[in-house]
């Protein structure tokens, strides 16, 4: 490999630790960023004359350890933070990794923590996010959520301002606040892997670079929290959806429903890994939350040899507990369809219509997939003309062309 490719794979890979550690010293993301791109830059220049260093990982970190601490002994103001400094690292040229890597793993936390501070808006969570944790450059970002380049990196921009004017501490909560920010970190997780496996607007229903981004930012959090069963639960849920991607379109880009994707090609290993972290969260105790009862959901679809000897009685049962939880009225129309196939397409259908006629319609009243199970339960139940209606209303409501074009197929079907 040349050492550029050299460089730019192992700073992809380096990256997200390299601005944790620096972050500790300088106590700000933005500038870490700043000093991990130089030590970027110092890679490109000397390494292709000096050959790529046998840890180039270690290479970087020290380069951009070294940086900060340049950075801090310039300030005045800082005197008091490199006396601290002083004493926990070693100012010489390579430093020697450290001798435990759960140092480098506290400050991969903390800036987890911080990339998803509720001070920060949703938008600018996830942006800061993928680029501070996830490696993404400002381009990758934009595409994947289909928005122009300017304001992803205004979204960024802004996000940095806004931690360094609320002050916000470089460190890990605890308690009630840990909690709180905990949830804030699992949806920002969530939401990307969500935007990933059916796009909310484009040509594409899949993004499969988001889901893997959130699959492996799920990852590197149960190892970084193995005592926290949400974080685990969520890790399941997104191994187990995920193990249905390459089922969900077809070769030419078509989305294929549940119901007609073919399990033999569902990805065992990850199924396999997703009821390993649902047996972990469950292990360590507790009321399930939100994303194990998720994840269980999704587990019951992964063992059904078919659609339709899933256990759907269950998986009701379990959008009841989690409506109950987390009221929420796209829940509660999951949880009709789950009714109707255990117990047929008319309880359902009266969910459904419960459901619009009530404070949760008016939620949902933009929600192309109300009329979209709407159409589905009169089809069932024979009302066709109905159903088509409802087709060509869910089709005029969604941004997502493919789904516009399935939808518009089932109608004219009919």
């Amino acid at each position: 490999m040349r050492a550029d490719g050299a460089v730019e794979a192992v700073f992809r890979i380096e990256q997200a630790r390299i601005i944790a550690a620096v972050a500790r010293v300088v106590r700000d993301v933005g500038i870490a960023e700043e000093l991990a791109q130089d030590a970027l830059v110092a890679a490109l220049e000397q390494w292709p004359e000096s050959g790529v260093p046998d840890n180039p990982g270690a290479w970087l970190m020290a380069t951009a350890r070294r940086r900060a601490i340049d950075l801090v002994r310039r300030r005045e103001t800082y005197a008091r933070k490199l006396a601290e400094v002083g004493r926990t690292l070693e100012d010489t040229w390579p430093p020697p990794e450290p001798a435990d890597p759960d140092d480098i793993d506290d400050d991969l936390l903390r800036l987890v923590f911080v990339s998803c501070h509720p001070v920060l808006s949703t938008e600018a969570r996830v942006a800061l996010t993928l680029r501070l944790l996830g490696g993404l450059g400002t381009d990758e970002i934009a595409r994947a959520f289909l928005v122009p380049e300017a304001t992803v990196a205004q979204r960024i921009v802004r996000a940095k301002r806004a931690l360094a004017k609320a002050g916000v501490p470089f460190e890990v909560p605890y308690g009630a606040e840990r909690d709180a920010r905990l949830a804030s970190v699992l949806e920002v997780i969530y939401l990307v892997f969500n935007e990933g496996y059916a796009a909310t607007a484009g040509d594409d229903l899949l993004r499969p670079g988001l889901c893997e981004d959130a699959l492996r930012l799920a990852r590197v959090l149960s190892g970084l929290m193995p005592k926290e069963p949400e974080v685990h639960a969520l890790a399941a849920l997104l191994e187990l959806q995920a193990s249905r991607t390459a089922t969900r379109t077809a070769p030419d880009g078509t989305p294929v429903l549940l119901a007609d994707q073919n399990r033999a090609r569902w990805d065992r290993l990850l199924i396999r890994r997703g009821v390993d972290a649902l047996t972990r969260a469950s292990a360590l105790g507790g009321v399930p939350g939100p994303y194990a009862l998720q994840a269980a959901i999704a587990a019951c679809h992964a063992g059904a040899p078919t659609y339709e000897e899933t256990d759907w009685a269950t998986i009701a049962a379990l959008y009841g507990r989690l409506a109950a939880l987390t009221p929420s009225p796209v829940v509660e129309l999951n949880r009709a369809v789950a009714v109707s196939m255990a117990e047929g397409p008319a309880a359902g259908l009266a969910l459904v219509d419960a459901l619009a006629a009530g404070p949760g319609g008016a939620a949902l009243k933009g929600y192309h997939l109300l009329p979209s199970v709407r159409g589905d339960l009169l089809e069932r139940l024979g009302r066709t003309r109905e159903a088509r209606a409802e087709f060509v209303r869910a089709a005029g409501l969604t941004r997502n062309e493919r789904e516009r074009a399935l939808l518009e197929e089932r109608a004219a079907r009919l």
